[in-house]
């Protein structure tokens, strides 16, 4: 995945060799007036796929890594997990907006460590709810 990119940048070799490979190219597209965005652009002229969010991602290697069936966990055992899991995300969103903070923000926001929060996270972006932006930086999905 090819997220910044100079025209004659060493990410764009290191693409180039991936492809050579076998490999899938990503790259994440740029205004054209910005000269950091003008090889990520080039390499989607060269059929690089075009990555907008994570699903992107995840639906072009899912026929080479289908997702795994979760085995069904004991009543027991899946109550207490879940439970807290759902409410840390409801916490999450309830204090999210479409501007975007810092995770360690929304952290003391939530009263949890960053850490424990990282798993939420990454199923609430699965699932199209939130978004990540540079700098660290998540809000709710437009």
């Amino acid at each position: 995945l090819v997220v910044e990119a100079n025209a004659r940048s060493g990410s764009l070799i290191t693409a180039r060799l991936a492809g050579e490979q076998g490999r899938e190219v990503f790259a994440v597209p740029g205004s054209p007036l910005e000269g950091r965005a003008e090889g990520t652009n080039q390499l989607l002229k060269q059929g690089a796929t075009l990555v907008t969010s994570v699903n992107d991602i995840l639906e072009a290697l899912e026929p080479w890594h289908p997702r795994p069936t979760p085995e069904p966990l004991r009543p027991k055992e899946a109550a207490s997990p879940s439970i807290m899991s759902d409410n840390l995300k409801d916490k999450i969103l309830e204090n999210l907006s479409l501007d975007p903070i810092a995770i360690d923000a929304l952290a003391l926001e939530c009263q949890v460590a960053a850490s424990e929060m990282q798993p939420a996270l990454a199923d609430l972006e699965i699932m199209g709810l939130i978004s990540r932006h540079p700098g660290g930086l998540i809000s709710k999905a437009p």
